[in-house]
C-alpha cells in the first residue's frame, strides 16, 4: 500500500513535467506575431509549423478542417511511397494515358494527344511539379482511391481525406460533408505532419522507426517537391534566387481555388529544418495572379517563421535532399 501511494505522486509529476515541456515547445511570442499578420487578412488563416530539430512548434487554427484543393496530392505521395515501399508499386512501371482522365485546369497532359506511355514516377512528377491533375487522376487509378485513404487513417490522419478525381464526380457512397470540402479536406496540423513524415522518412505507418531501404524513396519524392515552379506562397519572400539553376532550398506543394490558396513546404534553414502548412480560404482576394492577396499573406506568415526560428536564413545545401537517411549537415 505505501508503494503505491508513493509511485502515484511520482507518476503525476513525471505526467505534469512532460505536458509542460510538449507545452514549453509552442512559441507563444510567434503565435502572436503570426495572429497579429493574420488580422490583416480578409479572408481566413490556419497554419501550423514545426522546427524539426529544436521540436518547436507555432499554430493558428491548426485543427480547423480546410479545403485542401491541390495540397492532399501530399497524400497520394504518402500512399504511393508507402506502395513503393512493400512492392505493390515500382517508379519505373508504365502507365498509359488515356483521353478519359484528361481534364482542365493546371498542367501539360490535358494538351496532349493519347495513349502517351509514361512511367509512374513520371505522372508523380507532373502532379507535383505543375500540379497537373490530369497526372493526378492517373495516379489514383493505379494507385486506388480507397487505398490513399487507408493511408492516410493509417498514418492516424482523421481530418484529412481525399474524396475523388480531380474535376470528375463524386462516385459511390460520399462522406456528408464532400460537397462543402470538393476534392479534400485536411488540416494545417495534419498536413504539416505528411510533409515531416516524409522528410524524416518515417514510412512505417504503424510507428517504426526510419528504414535505410526507404530513403531513396523519399528523396526521389522530396526531389518533386523541391522542383515544384509555383514559387508565390511559402516561398515567396524567403528565395529570390533561380531555383532552376542553383536548387532550392523548400520543398512545397501549392494548392488554389477562387477563394483559396494553400502551400505546406520543407525549409532547409541555417540552424535545420523547418516544416510549415499554411491555408488562406474564404479570401475575398479571387485574383489568379501571384498578387493575390492570399499569396502573400502566406508568404508573409512563411518569412515570420523562418526569421524567428533561423535569423541567418536558408541553407539550400544543409538537408540530404537525394536521401534524407544520408544525415544533414547540422
Amino acid at each position: 500500500m505505501h508503494k503505491r501511494m508513493v509511485w502515484l505522486p511520482l507518476f503525476l509529476v513525471t505526467l505534469v513535467v512532460f505536458s509542460a515541456m510538449g507545452r514549453a515547445q509552442e512559441d507563444a511570442a510567434l503565435d502572436a506575431q503570426l495572429k497579429d499578420l493574420a488580422a490583416k487578412h480578409e479572408g481566413k488563416v490556419t497554419l501550423f509549423a514545426r522546427d524539426l530539430k529544436t521540436g518547436q512548434t507555432a499554430s493558428l487554427d491548426a485543427d480547423e478542417p480546410v479545403k485542401t484543393a491541390s495540397t492532399i496530392k501530399m497524400g497520394i505521395l504518402l500512399d504511393a511511397a508507402e506502395q513503393i515501399r512493400s512492392g505493390k508499386a515500382t517508379l519505373n512501371e508504365k502507365l498509359v494515358l488515356q483521353h478519359a482522365n484528361q481534364v482542365e485546369g493546371s498542367g501539360v497532359l490535358a494538351q496532349l494527344d493519347t495513349p502517351v506511355a509514361l512511367t509512374l514516377k513520371d505522372v508523380l512528377t507532373l502532379m507535383v511539379v505543375l500540379s497537373d491533375n490530369t497526372a493526378t487522376n492517373m495516379a489514383i487509378d493505379r494507385l486506388g482511391l480507397d487505398h490513399i485513404n487507408h493511408t492516410l487513417k493509417a498514418a492516424g490522419l482523421k481530418q484529412t481525406y481525399l474524396y475523388k478525381k480531380v474535376y470528375m464526380p463524386a462516385s459511390g457512397p460520399m462522406p456528408a460533408d464532400q460537397s462543402k470540402f470538393g476534392l479534400g479536406k485536411t488540416t494545417a496540423r495534419e498536413m504539416a505532419s505528411i510533409m515531416q513524415r516524409i522528410a524524416e522518412c518515417r514510412l512505417d505507418l504503424a510507428g517504426g522507426p526510419p528504414v535505410n531501404k526507404d530513403g531513396p524513396i523519399c528523396g526521389a519524392i522530396i526531389h518533386m517537391l523541391r522542383n515544384q515552379q509555383d514559387r508565390d506562397g511559402i516561398p515567396r519572400y524567403l528565395e529570390s534566387l533561380d531555383t532552376s539553376e542553383h536548387g532550392s532550398a523548400i520543398a512545397n506543394k501549392t494548392g488554389a481555388l477562387d477563394a483559396v490558396r494553400n502551400d505546406v513546404a520543407l525549409i532547409s534553414t541555417k540552424t535545420g529544418p523547418v516544416v510549415i502548412a499554411s491555408f488562406t480560404y474564404d479570401n475575398k482576394d479571387e485574383r489568379w495572379t501571384g498578387d493575390n492577396q492570399g499569396e502573400q499573406m502566406i508568404g508573409k506568415l512563411a518569412e515570420a517563421v523562418v526569421k524567428k526560428w533561423s535569423p541567418t536564413g536558408l541553407d539550400a545545401n544543409g538537408f540530404s535532399w537525394e536521401n534524407p537517411l544520408a544525415g544533414n549537415r547540422h
